[in-house]
């Protein structure tokens, strides 16, 4: 009987993208993905640009200083990111750090920046009871900052008073670019906001979708 082998074929593409224009990298980015769909095989895409990683893999490797930070699908990269670069390199605007301790108050541990105090949900606190009295980052994304008039219903919140420096509008939503203190975060928040530039604020985090990391070594999240 003759031996049958299979060669794992793929296509390689290095930055195709990387000389075109705004409009036309976004209609190439989908001739791509369809092109894949129909040829069923493996492509092997190397880019810079994490937009361009998260609408078409189905597998992303993020890559620092050729070491391998972490490889997944790009809805676990974005929600369980395995270290600090990771995070702040999937998402965009990218995700907001604070140095941080994580202190007990009142029967609750909260997250006890110089400028804020914020209130981890009980459902969350016990894997990090270890962590009690020790430095830590505080990880953020831009779309879980909210304005209060505007907070989805089924979200457990703490408010963080800051000043609004700058307010970029989108149509669809607005960023803050936010200063509490010494700290500089930005926030997505809804196009019906009233806050406006020179506005002292409150703006609500979304205490379910916090990330806390080692704030030392491989800066690796804190499970």
């Amino acid at each position: 009987m003759a031996s049958v082998t299979y060669e794992h074929v793929y296509k390689r593409f290095d930055e195709p993208l990387s000389n075109l224009d705004a409009k036309l990298r976004v209609q190439t980015r989908a001739e791509i993905t369809k092109l894949h769909q129909q040829l069923a095989t493996t492509f092997v895409y190397v880019t810079h640009d994490q937009v361009e990683a998260m609408t078409m893999a189905t597998r992303i490797a993020v890559i620092r200083r050729g070491l391998m930070q972490q490889v997944d699908t790009p809805q676990t990269l974005y929600d369980k990111p395995s270290n600090v670069f990771v995070a702040g390199f999937i998402g965009s605007p990218a995700m907001n750090f604070f140095d941080a301790k994580v202190e007990r108050s009142n029967g609750n541990l909260i997250i006890d920046s110089e400028a804020f105090n914020a209130v981890i949900p009980k459902t969350k606190a016990s894997k990090y009871e270890e962590y009690v009295g020790k430095r830590v980052i505080f990880g953020i994304r831009p779309e879980d900052i909210h304005d209060p008039s505007f907070t989805p219903a089924d979200i457990q919140t703490s408010l963080v008073e800051a000043r609004v420096d700058v307010t970029e509008l989108m149509g669809s939503e607005i960023y803050l670019h936010l200063k509490a203190k010494g700290d500089t975060f930005v926030g997505r928040v809804d196009p019906r906001t009233y806050m406006r530039a020179g506005n002292d604020v409150q703006v609500a985090f979304n205490m379910d979708n916090i990330h806390l990391f080692e704030s030392e070594g491989d800066q690796a999240t804190i499970m």
